[in-house]
């Protein structure tokens, strides 16, 4: 049984190791142009693997330029992570789609890869490359105003370069540009020569409509290989610093289309989308509850700062709380893609049913040409009551039958008796003490309205919402009229009230300022009653300042 054991612990071991033991294979880009070399990064997180993946299965449709190993060592957690690295710089020998296979390394294998080439023309050009230069192309030649259009600049280089070298920067009036991602390196075998390859993206987007032109960009460096000797004496020198410019490139700027609707903000984008989450979900909502509503809106082509606010929720039954728009970019591999987040908290002030519109964004499809709209369907909230927030109250009077014999009738008849008398003798009384003069309440115990005047000031002035709520609570419950009827009458109040409600349930409750509630207690004017009481003579004032 022991030796039983013993087998079992080992072959579960190496179970567990193999299942854990991974090689993932990864490449910088998949779509590139013919002559380019892509590099492929296959990781493993097994110390355990020694030696190289097997790289045979790639030589039938790639040229392996080079191998290298990276080895690092990470600490998560106080729990040590070594993970290796393969960086393969592959050239493919043929265009179209090319798949990169599987690799082995000891019992695990890489999933493949699937890459686009596409035919360059620059590889079967004729005549003699200069050693350093560059081209410019757009992905389009027809843009509307404000939309993506995004400049590639690949410098080519067939010397070795210096670290000096530079590249003016991007300026076209008219238009806001921006660069997409940091640049790119790669090599790309042109006329049987290898070129090392700086590859640069741009987003532009022009202001205005009518021609746009893109000016030239110069490119500086400073040679580090001789060349050769059959070179014309007019060629470039060692250590000489050499300018190169790309060609000017002329955009046709497209006006906003008549049939886009006036009212609604210009949306041009590749593809739209928007999302919706709530925390938490709103299945079992009760009054009070702050529910958080986010609405997500994503648009390739377009920078977060042209997205639009999406439309508030105003509905009656639900008090509305917006937090700060969350904006954000990415770089994608067609350029630009921008979010924007709207948060608001929503607090039912009601049961029942509340619907909620569907939500809507209009916006024009630059890849098909044509107007779009995406949309949020409907939604209805089932809101129940709050037992928390509700004032118990007798729904009726349970019905006691007494049986009583005759012997203990005088009983009842005597209690009957004396509580007819204590009622009239109290009732003398009172009659007699409406002729008296009023004399002073007897002090209560607990805090004075003073003592809580005072808290209740502290708290606003210390611009601290929740001791606010609280000591606001504990000075309204030792006055004539709610806090409720007060705020009716009094309309500062009111808005005071629903702005330290918004601080507690909203996330900018550390930006309240708590002067204008204080401002609009000791404003509060005394009620009708109060000053009819008070005759000529009146009252102290109930909010001394």
């Amino acid at each position: 049984m022991t030796r039983f054991t013993a087998y079992l612990l080992v072959w579960l071991l190496w179970a567990s190791a193999t299942q854990a033991a991974q090689l993932t294979a990864s490449v910088d880009r998949s779509r590139l142009n013919s002559g380019e070399t892509v590099e492929l990064t296959l990781e493993s997180n097994d110390a355990t693997l020694f030696g190289k993946p097997d790289l045979g299965p790639l030589q039938a449709l790639f040229d392996v330029r080079g191998t290298r190993q990276v080895n690092q060592l990470t600490t998560l957690d106080g729990e040590n992570r070594a993970t290796t690295r393969w960086i393969i710089t592959l050239l493919p020998r043929q265009s179209g789609t090319v798949i990169i296979p599987p690799l082995q390394l000891g019992e695990v294998t890489s999933q493949p890869i699937t890459l686009q080439v596409v035919e360059s023309e620059t590889r079967n050009a004729s005549g003699t490359l200069a050693p350093v230069f560059i081209e410019a192309s757009l992905d389009q030649t027809h843009v509307y105003v404000q939309a993506q259009a995004i400049l590639t600049l690949r410098i080519y280089h067939s010397v070795s370069l210096y670290d000096d070298s530079s590249l003016t920067p991007l300026h076209i009036p008219d238009a806001r540009t921006e660069q997409l991602g940091e640049s790119r390196t790669y090599e790309k075998v042109i006329n049987d020569v290898r070129h090392g390859v700086i590859e640069l993206r741009y987003g532009i987007y022009p202001q205005r409509s009518g021609e746009l032109t893109i000016p030239a960009q110069t490119f500086s460096a400073t040679l580090v290989e001789p060349v050769a000797q059959d070179a014309a004496p007019s060629g470039p020198k060692p250590g000489q610093l050499m300018h190169v410019s790309s060609p000017q490139l002329r955009l046709t700027v497209n006006p906003k289309p008549a049939s886009y609707p006036a009212d609604v903000p210009w949306l041009p984008a590749r593809s739209l989308s928007l999302s919706e989450s709530w925390s938490p979900e709103p299945t079992h909502s009760q009054v009070g509850d702050s529910l958080t509503r986010s609405l997500t809106l994503e648009a390739e082509g377009l920078a977060s700062a042209q997205l639009p606010p999406l439309p508030a929720t105003e509905i009656n039954g639900l008090r509305r709380y917006p937090d700060q728009p969350v904006l954000s970019s990415r770089n994608g591999e067609r350029g630009l893609v921008g979010s924007r987040e709207d948060r608001e908290a929503l607090v039912p002030n009601r049961s029942g049913t509340i619907e909620l519109p569907p939500v809507e964004v209009v916006w024009w499809n630059t890849l098909e040409d044509h107007l779009d709209r995406t949309s949020l369907p409907a939604r209805t909230l089932q809101v129940a009551n709050n037992p928390s927030l509700m004032v118990d109250t007798p729904t009726g009077t349970a019905q006691i039958v007494t049986t009583v014999d005759t012997d203990s009738l005088w009983y009842w008849q005597l209690s009957t008796l004396l509580l007819s008398c204590t009622t009239l003798l109290g009732f003398g009384l009172w009659w007699r003490a409406r002729s008296q003069p009023a004399v002073l309440r007897a002090t209560q115990t607990g805090p004075s309205p003073r003592t809580l005047l005072d808290d209740l000031k502290r708290a606003c002035l210390a611009n601290d919402p929740h001791a606010t709520r609280q000591a606001l609570d504990a000075w309204a419950r030792q006055q004539p009229e709610t806090l409720a009827d007060m705020a009716a009458r009094f309309v500062p109040l009111s808005d005071a009230l629903d702005g330290l409600n918004g601080a507690l349930y909203s996330e900018s409750g550390q930006h309240w300022q708590g002067e204008d509630l204080w401002r609009a207690i000791r404003t509060i004017p005394p009620t009708e009653g109060a000053l009819e009481a008070g005759g000529e003579a009146g009252l102290p004032p109930l909010y001394p300042k």
